[in-house]
């Protein structure tokens, strides 16, 4: 047995008597039944939620290659990011980050913050969304709709300290999607966005696609579907399409952790100033960086290809998912190639479906539209 020298009536230890036992129980009984509650109704919203479709997109069926857009903008926050705030929210709940009362604050460009208010009001809990200023107002109004407040800053590169100094005034929790997205979701299973598209994919003619195309938000989606892959041994590769201002491709390609960059990304959910602690390089084969009008150009041409808009991350992955087509089609190899559709396009009609917002950034989008247009009409792809 354990013991510890007292003092006895002479100022002398005693080595025999027994060392006490420090015992400190912060149990509480009305905190616990309050988690319960916040876990059950954050798991009772994945029950009520069916899986997200996988869309054709039409390619001529004797090039013997399918190009799939898994849709995550049937989420019921209207975006890939639901899947995201979800297991946030649990790891947030499940560590005891997130406590009754107190606001959840995140660091968003928009989408994660839709998704983010929407699980905050579900379980009771304020929420503040730091965000730049030039966040589509549409995104805003989501926010707000979802019972969030938005938080605008004017240099997009400080809403992680501004996040933090809320988190610290308010006594509440700094969600901190960057750090915490590729550890919060459950790369091996359960239902993730990577198992769900496998478990789609079993009765195609190319159940096992060759490439997955992913863009880097957080760098979460890619950390994910990378490792499950690895995993699982499955032969997919996984490609990651990076737009203009941002720091993920170039970080990847330098093997450069402390890359940054002075302007923020035009394409709204994705690029980011710097490399996150999300983004997992070893768990991706390929990077492309795709100009941002290209990513316009790709985003029109999906809504004339299956009637629907979709935002401009869902372009940037969709350019280079036509392009590993067209490379798998001049090999020839034949099979299956999948991409996102992230987020829906009514949120940026003011964006990437305006001609004025285009000219007003200096884009011109007509070389990149009518690369995809020869492509699909002859197979090629212009150099």
């Amino acid at each position: 047995m354990d013991t510890v020298g007292q003092a006895g009536a002479d100022g002398r230890t005693d080595p025999g008597a027994p060392r006490p036992t420090l015992d400190v129980d912060r149990s509480d009984a009305g905190h616990r039944a309050w988690l319960k509650e916040a876990v059950r109704r954050v798991q009772a919203d994945a029950n009520r939620s069916a899986d997200t479709h996988l869309l054709r997109f039409p390619l001529p069926e004797h090039w013997g290659i399918d190009l799939y857009l898994k849709d995550e903008s049937t989420h019921p926050t209207g975006s890939l990011k639901h899947r995201l705030a979800r297991s946030l929210f649990l790891y947030g709940l499940c560590n005891g980050w997130i406590r009754p009362g107190k606001p959840v604050i995140e660091a968003s460009s928009g989408s994660t913050a839709v998704s983010e208010a929407y699980f905050a009001q579900l379980i009771g809990v304020p929420f503040i969304a730091v965000m730049p200023r030039t966040t589509s107002r549409e995104k805003q109004r989501l926010i707000e709709f979802q019972g969030g407040r938005c938080h605008l800053v004017d240099e997009a590169r400080t809403i992680y300290e501004v996040s933090a100094r809320l988190a610290r005034e308010t006594g509440g929790h700094y969600m901190d999607q960057f750090t915490y997205a590729e550890r919060a979701t459950d790369w091996r299973g359960n239902n993730n966005i990577a198992e769900s598209i496998y478990q789609q994919l079993r009765r195609e003619r190319h159940p096992e696609p060759a490439w997955i195309v992913a863009t880097a938000g957080t760098g979460g989606t890619s950390a994910t579907i990378g490792r499950y892959v690895h995993y699982l041994q499955y032969d997919t590769r996984i490609c990651v399409a990076d737009p203009e201002n941002s720091c993920f491709f170039d970080g990847w390609v330098s093997g450069d952790a402390d890359v940054d960059c002075e302007r923020g990304s035009r394409i709204e959910g994705i690029g980011r100033p710097r490399m996150e602690p999300s983004f997992v390089p070893g768990a991706i084969d390929r990077m492309m960086k795709v100009p941002d009008a290209a990513s316009v150009a790709a985003v029109r041409a999906l809504e004339h290809a299956i009637g629907r808009k979709a935002g401009g991350s869902t372009g940037t992955g969709l350019w280079a998912a036509l392009r590993v087509v067209a490379e798998m089609l001049a090999q020839p190899r034949t099979g299956s190639v999948v991409t996102l559709l992230c987020d829906p396009g009514d949120r940026y009609l003011d964006k990437y479906y305006s001609d004025e917002w285009l000219a007003a950034e200096g884009l011109d989008i007509t070389p990149y539209a009518s690369t995809i247009d020869t492509f699909l009409a002859t197979g090629t792809w212009p150099v």
